[in-house]
């Protein structure tokens, strides 16, 4: 799971924010890890430096292997604040995504309706095969 960080505050020490947002990324979605090419997280202060009470903004968007993607947005006092809600909701949207899919009757198995992302990569290099399956090159 590839997890990309786009900040537009205007505060320093973004390193330990990125790291901060990988960790509680990992922390909520791992149950999904197999499932998510990529999280897309972008935070922003829309007040910049004035002060408000809930202006720091998170967004986050999953993208899951063979679905559109998931994306959610949380506002907080504190950027940590808003990075937590923005986790929590997503976590909550992919497991409802997941489990409609999953108690849909009819539906083709939720293996082969979300790729892993080894089969997802696989189909986007152009790679012939069905997923699942390990293929000798």
């Amino acid at each position: 799971m590839q997890i990309l960080v786009n900040s537009k505050l205007t505060s320093g020490g973004n390193g330990d924010l990125n790291r901060y947002v990988e960790s509680v990324v990992e922390n909520a979605l791992d149950r999904f890890r197999d499932q998510i090419t990529r999280v897309q997280v972008h935070l922003e202060d829309e007040n910049g430096p004035k002060a408000g009470a809930t202006d720091k903004r998170c967004m986050m968007e999953a993208r899951l292997g063979g679905l559109k993607p998931i994306a959610v947005t949380a506002y907080g006092s504190t950027v940590r604040e808003a990075i937590d809600g923005a986790a929590e909701k997503l976590e909550r949207a992919l497991g409802s995504t997941v489990g409609r899919l999953r108690e849909t009757p009819g539906r083709t198995p939720t293996e082969k309706e979300i790729l892993s992302t080894t089969d997802f990569e696989r189909l986007e290099g152009g790679e012939a095969g069905e997923p699942g399956r390990d293929h000798a090159k």
